[in-house]
């Protein structure tokens, strides 16, 4: 009876558990972005691969490769490995503590000491009392521990435990988001700048031909040295653009490499050869609720605060008794051959309780303390929150303005090039000098040289937009099959 009385009652504790239970706090988002866009849904299918919506295998080699091999990322995995660890280090807590322990010892009685009488000593300590005796002792045993969990303490650890656990799966995916945009947009930038080199090299060759129309008038009398001069002036300048873009394009090679986890130089002979721009595609932006299921730096402020809410439990739990038995079974002889006969037992076994009762407010500081560090897990949650609608507007109204602007130099791109077959034609029909022809050339190579840069921003917008709308973890579309099965 008493027994289970005792089991009930420890069940019945058991089942109270210290500090606030977490709840999801209301995170109200607008209906739709400010920024035009269309609010059609993104499949989580293509957002979790939206980098093959460029349709450029170079790309999707590049962000795969990335995806599984970005230091960011392994590092990442690694911290997913430490948390899990911790929260079994964690839980060990609730389990009985048992430790096997074995010793032998020699002792000598000194003969100035005051001899003991028998019986008069503590323990056994009669029995040896005479000066100048010696003894052996042999002892095998066993220590026991248990501290009931009567107030959850130990719960709310494994609670935060495994809520830290689930940030860091989070963080994991938001690594391999940041590298899946990183990568994507070095890659624009790459193809933007070989581009931007040939049109620069296009430009160099239209110089030249400048320089040798001017050197042919020079020769003929029909124009001076200081036109000459001024020409070949311009040549060295349209020639002196080009180095800077081929280093910035080399970087941008050393770069790749290394989001994919390789050497800066180990890519060079692959994206060395210049290559086309890849067109940017529409994106749906959706709904901003949807940033709250997608982005994994919201899902990971989400367990942070969750485990620092279970982290008020732990530290309240410090103002309730605490309750553990022990118990050390053993066999103690003083001979080593009699060591596993049945009267060598010995054993203690005890239950204690222990209820601080004066700190000087410690306990209740560090409550305190637990309690501004959920706080702080609140405001970085709703921050983190309104950071993602914003990178979501930015990436909207940049998308907008680029498209505008593209659609602008094309028309100018169009009649510029009308213009230059004009010029061409009433060229050969002798009613204009070959100079006439090169400046309409100039006018259209330099807005293709702005219709490039255009278009590399519309791209590298289009990754920005990806990123924000939390797109580049792999479980994505496993994940919301997960979640319409639990529901």
């Amino acid at each position: 009876m008493r027994a289970a009385v005792l089991l009930g009652t420890t069940a019945l504790l058991a089942g109270c558990t210290v500090g606030p239970n977490y709840q999801r706090p209301a995170s109200p988002v607008p209906p739709t972005y400010a920024e035009p866009g269309s609010t059609a849904r993104t499949s989580d299918a293509d957002l979790a691969s939206w980098w093959r919506g460029f349709g450029d295998a170079e790309l999707d080699r590049l962000v795969d490769r990335a995806i599984g091999q970005n230091l960011d990322v392994q590092t990442a995995a690694a911290r997913i490995r430490e948390a899990r660890a911790r929260e079994r280090a964690a839980g060990s807590a609730a389990l009985p503590q048992v430790d096997a322990q074995a010793s032998a010892s020699r002792q000598r009685i000194s003969e100035n000491a005051i001899p003991i009488p028998p019986g008069a000593g503590p323990g056994n300590a009669g029995a040896f009392g005479l000066p100048g005796s010696e003894f052996d002792t042999f002892r095998v045993g066993f220590d026991a521990s248990w501290e009931i969990d009567l107030f959850g303490k130990t719960r709310r650890s494994v609670e935060a435990a495994h809520a830290r656990t689930g940030a860091a799966i989070w963080d994991r995916r938001d690594a391999q988001v940041m590298a899946a945009a990183e990568v994507a947009d070095a890659y624009l930038e790459l193809r933007t700048l070989q581009q931007r080199i040939e049109n620069g090299q296009a430009e160099a060759a239209r110089q030249q031909r400048f320089v040798r129309l001017i050197a042919a008038r020079v020769r003929g009398g029909l124009v001076t040295g200081e036109d000459l001069a001024q020409q070949q002036s311009q040549l060295r300048t349209a020639e002196a653009a080009i180095p800077p873009l081929k280093a910035q394009a080399d970087a941008q090679v050393h770069a790749l490499g290394v989001l994919t986890g390789e050497a800066p130089e180990a890519l060079i002979a692959e994206l060395s050869p210049a290559a086309a721009l890849p067109s940017a595609p529409a994106v749906p932006a959706g709904l901003p609720s949807d940033l709250l299921r997608r982005r994994p730096d919201i899902r990971a402020a989400e367990q942070n605060l969750h485990a620092a809410t279970a982290d008020i439990g732990v530290a309240t739990a410090d103002l309730d008794p605490k309750f553990s038995l022990t118990a050390a079974p053993a066999l103690v002889s003083t001979a080593l051959a009699s060591l596993l006969e049945w009267g060598s037992r010995s054993y203690t076994a005890s239950a204690a309780l222990d209820w601080p009762i004066l700190s000087g407010g410690k306990t209740r500081a560090n409550i305190e303390a637990t309690k501004a560090l959920q706080q702080q897990a609140l405001i970085a949650y709703r921050k983190t929150i309104l950071t993602a609608l914003k990178d979501v507007e930015d990436a909207l109204g940049n998308i907008d303005d680029d498209r505008r602007q593209i659609a602008s130099l094309d028309e100018a791109h169009s009649s510029a090039a009308r213009a230059e077959q004009i010029a061409r034609d009433r060229y050969k029909g002798g009613l204009v000098t070959y100079s006439d022809v090169l400046q309409a050339q100039a006018s259209r190579i330099s807005l293709e040289s702005q219709l490039i840069e255009a278009r590399g921003n519309q791209g590298r917008d289009t990754v920005a937009l990806f990123k924000a709308l939390g797109g580049g973890w792999p479980e994505l579309a496993q994940e919301k099959i997960a979640r319409g099965a639990q529901q």
